[in-house]
């Protein structure tokens, strides 16, 4: 495996700069320890917004001609949709570049065991961004799960509030709304938490079951007078989903904010305008205004997962639209000892004593605002620091411990769909 300098920039490329890429890339720059040298987009808007903020760099519309440049780099962040991981993966592994790759690694196992051989085969470093094992939170829950303050973990309960506008923007008017597209929800939205949950229990999945559906963003519930478009619809004021109502929201606190430019995520993802008058017009003409009862959408708006682990740890795993957006709840409980958490404060109660203690993990008062939390910046900075010293224990999963939650989401969907139970690994 190569790296570079300690003292030199981590040279990167990004395919996709899209939301999550561009953030990526925005903030490992801004840390002083790395630089973008190429980076290829095919959407025009992207592409510009890339232009403007790496002037330097070399820009494509198609990964494969950057790859095909010969462009000088150590590392690539890998950024598409969903379906796009595969190839940019084994070419650029290929090449020899160390990989931050987006979740989910691919749409269906056989790729993402390619991927996993393919970095194996090149020796370069493959990061899944996973990234809630880097949070405060993760690392004290963590912590207190290997002390033993909780005595032997016997089951777990975690709660992914999804929210309601966040699933109509992202799973029934978005990018992930089908299947055939993206994934199902469960890898898409939640491959976060499986993950998070095997990190904590220490202990590989050994079988699963699952149940859910599409309930709720379905034709027949409709309201009557309904119109195709939002901006045309007598209901709109009186519905929770209403477009409207949420971007222009947005664009609100993005002007507040007074950030020339640059608008707060989800808007972003629907229009570069910057007036009432733009928001309206990307909703009119793009899939952002739709009735969310008249989209093309199939993915689930809520499923509840059954887990149990190696060694007989149990897990329940709710993930449903129909909440207020906000952190993951959960529950661990131990022979001695019970933990509730919110993503910042855990709270423990000692069966020995009664008593009840709460520790607080936050300790960046801005770090909330950031991309799940602290996570995002704490996974580029676990990166960039592997690339540059050569030290892969500086990634909190290898390839294979991040194939493991893609195995127990797709194990999960084969037992929402057949009732079964499923084994991840096999029986």
């Amino acid at each position: 495996m190569t790296s570079t300098q300690e003292s030199s920039p981590v040279r990167l490329l990004i395919v996709g700069a899209g939301s999550r890429g561009s953030g990526y890339a925005r903030y490992a720059v801004g840390t002083g320890r790395a630089v973008v040298t190429g980076f290829a987009d095919p959407d025009p808007r992207r592409f510009a917004e890339a232009a403007r903020e790496h002037p330097a760099a070399a820009a494509f519309a198609d990964w494969r001609d950057l790859a095909a440049a010969g462009v000088g780099a150590d590392a690539v962040v890998i950024a598409t949709q969903d379906a796009d991981h595969v190839e940019p993966a084994l070419a650029f592994a290929a090449a020899g570049l160390h990989i931050l790759l987006e979740k989910p690694m691919a749409t269906n196992e056989a790729d993402a065991r390619r991927i996993v051989e393919a970095v194996r085969q090149a020796d370069v470093l493959l990061a899944v961004c996973h990234v809630l094992r880097y949070t405060a939170y993760t690392a004290g829950v963590r912590a207190i799960v290997q002390s033993g303050l909780l005595g032997e973990i016997v089951s777990v309960q975690h709660l992914e509030p999804v929210g309601w506008w966040h699933q109509a923007h992202s799973f029934v008017r978005g990018n992930w709304r089908r299947e055939d597209r993206a994934t199902p929800m469960l890898l898409a939205k939640s491959g976060h938490d499986l993950d998070w949950l095997s990190f904590i229990v220490g202990r590989r999945v050994h079988k699963v079951s699952s149940f859910g559906g599409l309930r709720h963003f379905r034709p027949e519930h409709r309201p009557e007078g309904a119109a195709d478009n939002c901006l045309d619809c007598p209901v709109e004021p009186q519905c929770p989903y209403s477009a409207p109502r949420l971007y222009l929201r947005v664009l609100a606190e993005s002007l507040a904010d007074g950030e020339e430019g640059r608008l707060h995520w989800p808007l972003s993802v629907v229009t570069a305008e910057r007036s009432p008058d733009g928001v309206l017009q990307a909703l009119r003409e793009g899939p952002y205004g739709r009735c969310v009862y008249g989209c093309d959408n199939d993915v689930v708006d809520h499923q509840v997962v059954n887990l149990e682990y190696e060694g007989g740890t149990t897990a329940s795993f709710t993930m449903t639209a129909f909440t207020a957006m906000g952190p993951r709840r959960t529950r661990i409980f131990g022979t001695h000892g019970q933990l509730e958490g919110d993503g910042t404060t855990a709270t423990v109660t000692d069966f020995r004593t009664g008593a009840g203690t709460v520790h607080s993990f936050e300790t960046d008062p801005d770090s909330a605002a950031g991309g799940h939390g602290d996570a995002d910046d704490r996974l580029v900075d676990a990166f960039l620091a592997a690339v540059s010293s050569g030290d892969r224990t500086l990634i909190h999963s290898d390839p294979e411990t991040s194939l493991e939650a893609h195995l127990t989401a797709w194990a999960a969907e084969r037992a929402r769909r057949n009732s079964t139970v499923e084994y991840p690994w096999g029986v």
